[in-house]
């Protein structure tokens, strides 16, 4: 990558972390607790990327109330099953990272996870050194995949949306770097499949993250 961006706004779930078992595990284990309809864990781990409660509001009928129902009870789930090694990076992510911070690119993170949890991972996976800014769902009112976190990291840093790179696995991401008027880099390997992220209109599509490093 040449300093073609100031800024790279990175999703967490699928792009960086891999994330999927222990997240479709724990969405099947709520639904099968509170006896809701079936689902299977592809219909599970197309959900990944959208606040929490959305993830059952528009995977399964139900109200807004029993939404947060399911959240609050995944979110205890989530709490057994999250053990230490149960989300590892990505291959090559610690080594790009590296090398696009010695570049003087800023980092940071726009996830649908809680500012919590996101920056639990970072520290437990050793990101710290390069990520310098954090967005959780919790962080905005809009979250994904409107444009809200886009636009608060863009303030944040004093940088242009043409001057950023929104880098991320689901149309989610995508759309919400195209609400917010930055670059958008999907990457192929995560929850998303390479068709949604053409249709959403991602303006770049690699295979390995280490590509990033090529854009």
């Amino acid at each position: 990558m040449t300093n073609k961006f100031k800024l790279l706004i990175l999703d967490f779930d699928g792009t960086v972390g891999d994330s999927r078992r222990l997240i479709t595990d724990t969405m099947l284990q709520t639904i099968d607790a509170l006896g809701l309809e079936t689902r299977t864990r592809e219909q599970c781990a197309r959900m990944i990327g959208l606040p929490l409660v959305r993830c059952f509001t528009e995977m399964i009928p139900m109200t807004e109330e029993m939404g947060e129902k399911c959240a609050a009870t995944y979110r205890e789930f989530f709490k057994e099953n999250n053990r230490p090694g149960a989300v590892t990076l990505f291959p090559g992510v610690a080594d790009t990272l590296q090398r696009l911070h010695n570049r003087h690119i800023h980092l940071s993170f726009a996830s649908s996870r809680s500012h919590a949890s996101l920056a639990a991972y970072v520290n437990d996976l050793g990101l710290s050194p390069f990520i310098s800014y954090l967005i959780g769902a919790d962080d905005v009112h809009r979250p994904k995949p409107e444009a809200e976190p886009v636009e608060v990291t863009l303030r944040h840093f004093g940088i242009a949306p043409n001057d950023a790179l929104v880098v991320g696995d689901t149309k989610f991401d995508i759309l919400m770097g195209h609400n917010a008027g930055t670059h958008t880099c999907g990457v192929s390997y995560g929850n998303g499949s390479r068709e949604e992220l053409e249709k959403a209109g991602a303006e770049h599509i690699i295979d390995t993250f280490t590509a990033l490093s090529d854009l």
